[in-house]
């Protein structure tokens, strides 16, 4: 499975080495593009697929709609992990997300999020205070 968060290091290319462990869900292929929250999605090809569907689905006449599919699909990369297992995170991503070197690498089941490491950790605070993380969401199990 793809979970839990990991330290990491960009080298001085900007080069991410995957975790080993979600490799073999990840695939040959990925696709990174810019996610909610100022950081990183990336996705298999297969699950990247399913997103592009839905975002499809929307109405073209949407005003909101199309601002969603050039967020998404506008800003999306295609990359293959080298054999080491690393990929290079465009710059125009690393940019909007403010990544410099330190990252954490968020295993959100079917996809990643790449985080700078301080932009994580305040996320994290925010998530501990929020009410939602804190019980209205345990009716959903």
């Amino acid at each position: 499975m793809i979970i839990g968060d990991h330290p990491y290091r960009l080298d001085s290319k900007g080069r991410l080495t995957l975790p080993s462990k979600f490799r073999p869900y990840l695939g040959e292929t990925v696709i990174a593009t810019r996610g909610l929250d100022r950081c990183i999605w990336v996705f298999p090809k297969a699950r990247w697929e399913k997103v592009v569907a839905k975002l499809d689905a929307l109405p073209m006449g949407d005003r909101e709609a199309r601002r969603v599919r050039r967020w998404i699909i506008g800003s999306a990369h295609e990359l293959e992990p080298d054999k080491a297992g690393r990929i290079l995170i465009p710059p125009v991503l690393r940019d909007y997300a403010g990544i410099r070197q330190e990252v954490i690498v968020a295993g959100l089941h079917g996809y990643l999020e790449i985080w700078d490491r301080e932009a994580w950790q305040e996320e994290m605070e925010k998530a501990a205070e929020s009410e939602f993380v804190r019980g209205s969401w345990q009716g959903n199990f």
